[in-house]
Parts: structure tokens; C-alpha cells; sequence
């Protein structure tokens, strides 16, 4: 369910909201980098939602945490594949559409998703696993494997 909530509205409902969908004449290569990049980022997100609750016994979502840190995967190189892989799949809709308009809020997601990863995220990882975390983020980076 948060799947198609948290997601599904950021990556789906909204870009909808600002483009209908409607394409603006983009450039051939581009569409198809655009849908590489749609393909990979929901692969990646749904890899990511899965590992939550397999490996972390739990989910993404605040008000069901995993029960361990999740630390296998893409996260072995990255703490945020799954911002990430929503980013991608915002920026590939851009490309398939050609729409400025995403790129933008692409940027205003990126802006919001790092504030909310300082000063909440980290903060309660820290708190619920202590010393594991603190090992981890020593040596896997936030945003670029």
C-alpha cells in the first residue's frame, strides 16, 4: 500500500498533474534514454521495497520500520537507492515527454528528499540502530555509489 501511496503519488499522480501526460516533441534518443531510465528506476524501487521486507522485516514506510538495518543490495553502495531510483524515474518521464516542467520538480524533489533524509531520517536511524549505523554510513555514501 505505501508502494502505490508514497511513490505512486510522487512519481506518478504528480508528474501526471503537471504534464496530462502530454508529450512535447522530444528528440528520439532522448525518449529512449528516458524510458531506459523509467525501466530502471521502478526495477530499482521495487528491488528496494522488497529488500525492506525481506531483509529488513518491515517496510519503508515511517509508521512500519524495518526491525534491522537494510545494508544488502544496492544499499552495499548506496544509503538511498530508493529516492534515487524515484528521481530517475522523474527525470525519465521528462525525457519520454520532453517536459522541463519535471526536471524542475525533480530538483524541488531532490531538495526536499535530502532535508527530509538530514534531519529526520538519519537522526531516527541512528537512534533505532546506533553503532550499526554509524558503521554503515562511515562507509557506504548517501547519494553517489
Amino acid at each position: 500500500m505505501f508502494l502505490a501511496l508514497a511513490p505512486g503519488v510522487v512519481a506518478g499522480l504528480i508528474p501526471w498533474l503537471l504534464t496530462g501526460w502530454s508529450a512535447s516533441g522530444a528528440a528520439g534518443w532522448l525518449r529512449a534514454l528516458g524510458w531506459v531510465g523509467l525501466a530502471l528506476g521502478a526495477t530499482v524501487l521495487l528491488e528496494a521495497f522488497v529488500r525492506f521486507a525481506i531483509e529488513g522485516i518491515g517496510t519503508p514506510a515511517p509508521a512500519a520500520p524495518t526491525e534491522k538495518l537494510v545494508v544488502g543490495g544496492l544499499y552495499r553502495y548506496v544509503r538511498n537507492p530508493m529516492y534515487l531510483a524515484v528521481a530517475l524515474v522523474i527525470l525519465g518521464q521528462a525525457a519520454v515527454l520532453g517536459g522541463w516542467i519535471l526536471v524542475g520538480y525533480a530538483v524541488v524533489f531532490g531538495l526536499t528528499v535530502w532535508s527530509f533524509v538530514h534531519w529526520y531520517e538519519e537522526p531516527a536511524l541512528r537512534r533505532q540502530f546506533g553503532r550499526a549505523y554509524d558503521e554503515y554510513t562511515a562507509t557506504v555514501p548517501a547519494w553517489w555509489p
